[in-house]
């Protein structure tokens, strides 16, 4: 165990009464997601709120019905919040595949903190203009459902891009608020909470199919044997590291002799955490939503045979999906500063450290970047087959909900380094209690 892991597990609860500043940040995130759950239920001007609802009654399974998920049902009611966060997280795609080819910005993202600000400006920039686009085509398709809207056309597409424009950049700077006042990673609480609130409906719905007897208990036992088997799944993999020894030899400091130690070098399995399944998503469930609109609409054929191929269970959308996880796992590991083996390695030779049977420098980089490669195409097979094969269950199982382990892998992963940031708010606050009494005794 780590010395943090130590702490924690060592850790007095009953210091949480103290710990003024964390009971703050909590207070103050709750309000804010009470807050992005409210605007959830405010509808786009214009809006038959019938004819939406009858809509997703027939449409609720599917991409659509993903997307829908983790915008915490906002796009099934047509809400200012139903776009969420997606055009943002699309545009953070955007800047840093930008940012991997493009030598300005590149050269911006190893500024440090300035450089920082300015990439997360262009990040904004783009998600401002990723929206009108996303909410112009969102209005066409509207219209072009005929009864969903009243009004003039005209009036209707414009307010619609002004409400979704302005809730979406709302939900933008309330997850910032999130990351800075309060706990957690605000992008990934606000797609956590979308997706818990729609989880009591989806229990109700399978039990109901089992009451009428749609679903032989037998399948309800599995699907939730299966849940909790994923659940156990993302759990070890999110919390399993791969240690590299690193040895320290002796060295004079002054008039003293320093022993050497040893310590270890964590590297995670999965360091890209939930960004490359929530990549994937965003890329494929905005097309899909709109050309499910247009193809109810329209009777196209071509949009009719797009929605039966990307249809979850199937092959092409199986691959499509998976190669995108893959993809992005391998793309996001390599933007992580913890993931450059060079770096590292220049790390370690500056503080006299080596890693055991290996010699600093070069030789000790290509034995960092062969491990994290291999690290990376293990979590790119976990990341696979965690959001593919529950999904491909339940679609040859056919039960009438909405379940991957996309969203499981979503809401366990934010919970950890939610409950991770909460008990390091701890044990900050138990290391000022021990200086505090230590300065205390002192003086007297």
């Amino acid at each position: 165990m780590s010395l943090s892991e130590k702490m924690a597990s060592q850790m007095d609860f009953s210091a949480f009464s103290k710990a003024s500043d964390l009971k703050k940040r909590l207070v103050f995130a709750l309000i804010a997601l009470i807050v992005f759950r409210l605007g959830t239920y405010i509808p786009l001007p214009g809006i038959n709120p019938a004819v939406i609802k009858d809509f997703f009654a027939t449409n609720s399974g599917g991409l659509l019905g993903m997307f829908n998920a983790f915008t915490g049902g906002a796009l099934s009611r047509m809400s200012i919040f139903a776009l969420n966060i997606m055009p943002y997280i699309s545009a953070s795609i955007i800047v840093q595949l930008s940012a991997s080819v493009v030598p300005s910005l590149k050269a911006l993202m190893k500024e440090g903190e300035s450089g920082h600000r300015k990439m997360n400006q262009y990040t904004r920039y783009l998600t401002v203009l990723i929206t009108i686009v996303q909410a112009f085509f969102m209005a066409r398709a509207l219209e072009a459902g005929g009864a969903v809207i009243m009004g003039s056309h005209g009036l209707f597409e414009l307010s619609t891009v002004i409400s979704l424009l302005g809730g979406t950049m709302f939900v933008v700077w309330l997850g910032d608020q999130i990351t800075a006042r309060g706990v957690g990673s605000g992008a990934s609480v606000l797609i956590m909470v979308g997706i818990v609130a729609g989880m009591p409906g989806a229990v109700v719905r399978l039990f109901e199919e089992g009451r009428v007897g749609t679903l032989s208990p037998f399948v309800i036992l599995f699907v939730l044997a299966l849940i909790a088997a994923v659940v156990g799944v993302v759990v070890a993999f999110e919390r399993a590291q791969r240690r590299i020894v690193i040895q320290y030899p002796k060295r004079q400091m002054g008039g003293r002799v320093m022993q050497g130690v040893n310590s270890h070098l964590p590297l995670k399995i999965n360091p890209t955490g939930v960004m490359p399944p929530i990549f994937a998503s965003a890329i494929l469930a905005i097309p899909v939503a709109l050309a499910q609109f247009y193809s109810k609409a329209t009777d196209s054929d071509m949009l009719g045979r797009l929605m039966v191929w990307l249809t979850p269970g199937g092959v092409a959308y199986m691959a499509a999906f998976g190669l995108l996880i893959a993809f992005f796992t391998f793309f996001y590991t390599g933007l992580q500063p913890h993931s450059n083996p060079t770096e590292i390695a220049d790390n370690l030779k500056k503080q006299g450290g080596f890693v055991a049977g290996i010699r600093p420098g070069q030789n000790t980089a290509d034995y960092l970047d062969f491990v994290i490669t291999r690290l990376t195409v293990l979590a790119a097979v976990y990341l696979v087959l965690l959001c593919i094969l529950p999904e491909f269950i339940v679609s040859v199982l056919s039960v009438p909900i909405f379940f991957g382990g996309t969203t499981i892998l979503i809401v366990v992963s934010v919970i950890l380094d939610t409950v991770n940031q909460v008990q390091s708010h701890l044990v900050a606050h138990q290391y000022e209690a021990l200086i505090r009494k230590a300065k205390l005794k002192g003086r007297l």
